[in-house]
């Protein structure tokens, strides 16, 4: 080390009585050196360059704080946590678990309560050619397009009998709400479709083939069930074809 750098070192040692401070050196002569100007000697000294060329980077100064406030949250927390280290990291699994737990049986939280889309796209088909697409699907085993296409079928299927009125943009839910005053006994059943048909589209569910399979059941029963219509003050067989129109 340099005899500047040797002067700066030993400047920071205390005399007995701390009103100065010594340097010996060899077979020198004791420097004493009042303690202000030794002070500020060795502050410009350790300033040079040559003090500092195996010092960390600004990032490698970030990084060990970042880890140095990591390690002191989890010593704090280990020593608040029943059974110290080994009761956090049970705490931590546990919390983990009921996580991925909830994330596997609730899905993916993609969209607000009640469908926002369509439920139909922009190519239109009548119920069979729906009903014939839920098959397909359903037969290789694709049973989130086997379901989604089945719950077109019924709404399609409705429009056609006229128990509903054709209307774009018609969302599942609303489809429901709708036929559900026109055919009661199976509102709750169609309600169940629909949430279905939601979860599959929008929340990121993945359906199964009874899912499927109670939608298709639904479909069937829908198709041979007779509406309810208002009553009419007109004569009875006029009531009894405008009836049958409907059907």
């Amino acid at each position: 080390m340099p005899r500047a750098a040797d002067r700066a070192v030993h400047a920071l040692l205390r005399t007995g009585d701390g009103s100065a401070l010594s340097w010996v050196r060899g077979d020198e002569p004791p420097v004493t050196i009042p303690r202000d100007p030794a002070r500020e000697a060795a502050r410009r000294e350790l300033s040079k360059q040559l003090y500092h060329e195996n010092d960390p980077s600004l990032f490698e100064r970030a990084l060990n704080g970042i880890w140095d406030w990591i390690d002191g949250l989890f010593g704090a927390a280990s020593t608040a946590a029943p059974g110290g280290t080994l009761g956090l990291v049970v705490i931590v699994v546990a919390v983990a678990a009921v996580l991925a737990a909830l994330w596997w049986r609730l899905g993916t939280p993609s969209r607000q309560p009640g469908s926002s889309a369509a439920l139909f796209d922009d190519r239109p088909r009548s119920a069979a050619g729906h009903r014939a697409a839920a098959e397909a699907h359903a037969a290789q085993g694709h049973w989130n397009q086997a379901l989604q296409e089945r719950m077109r079928a019924i709404v399609r299927s409705l429009e056609e009998r006229a128990l509903l009125d054709t209307r774009p943009g018609r969302t599942a839910d609303e489809a429901a709400a709708e036929a559900g005053r026109t055919l009661p006994a199976h509102t709750d059943r169609l309600r169940a479709a629909a949430r279905d048909f939601d979860d599959v589209t929008y929340g990121g569910r993945t359906a199964t083939e009874q899912a499927y399979h109670r939608i298709a059941d639904l479909d069937r029963d829908l198709d041979a069930t007779k509406p309810q219509l208002a009553h009419s003050s007109a004569p009875t067989a006029d009531h009894h074809t405008r009836h049958g129109a409907v059907e």
